[in-house]
């Protein structure tokens, strides 16, 4: 199996909604055991951009997200805001990658600063202490002065900002197709096999002169 096992996957209150569902689709349909966590801003935009309305006790979100993907039982594991307990919150115990998707400039901004108010915040600094691997997928525009140096500041820790800005080379037809370039771009960062895009240069065999 390539790449990580075990992934956290943090959802925060940026649009984009689509795309860290996706994203736990994916992980689940290629095996791997995912570390849910979502605050209670991304759940309302979930509620907004989608027709998925999360149960607010994690053991019932549980549950439903195992139903919603066809989990294996066990395969997600959800945990609430303040779960100090959980392996996400140590460095013994936490996954070997970490992704926030959608990461909003908030909490962009607290793990920049090593704010560690909330369990998503805790998990972002135990995988930066570590130096294990953390995506962050911002969704905002403009970018503010401020967004923009702790992009460049988590940038020089080791993290991976992936601004949700997909491409146009695989001529999209639906907003599926958008979701999923960011998605696809995700996982190949994770070493996880995608079969949604094409890597550039894939099926180029050369052109005549």
């Amino acid at each position: 199996m390539s790449g990580p096992e075990r992934i956290t996957l943090a959802m925060t209150g940026a649009s984009g909604a689509q795309y860290g569902l996706r994203l736990l689709d994916c992980l689940v349909r290629e095996d791997r055991e995912v570390h849910f966590l979502i605050s209670k801003a991304a759940q309302l935009v979930m509620a907004t951009e989608t027709d998925v309305v999360l149960p607010a006790k994690p053991q019932a979100m549980q549950a439903f997200l195992t139903e919603y993907t066809g989990a294996a039982d066990g395969q997600i594991r959800v945990y609430g805001k303040e779960d100090w307990m959980s392996p996400v919150a140590s460095g013994s115990g936490a996954p070997a990658a970490m992704v926030v998707v959608p990461c909003s400039t908030g909490t962009l901004s607290a793990i920049a600063t090593g704010a560690c108010n909330n369990l998503i915040e805790r998990a972002a600094d135990v995988t930066l202490k570590e130096r294990r691997q953390l995506i962050l997928v911002p969704r905002e525009a403009p970018f503010s002065t401020i967004h923009l140096e702790n992009m460049l500041k988590l940038s020089q820790m080791g993290a991976v900002i992936l601004p949700a800005a997909p491409g146009f080379y695989h001529q999209p037809q639906t907003i599926d197709d958008l979701v999923d370039f960011v998605v696809a771009r995700i996982l190949n960062l994770l070493n996880i096999p995608q079969d949604m895009l094409p890597r550039w240069g894939e099926h180029h065999f050369g052109v005549d002169d």
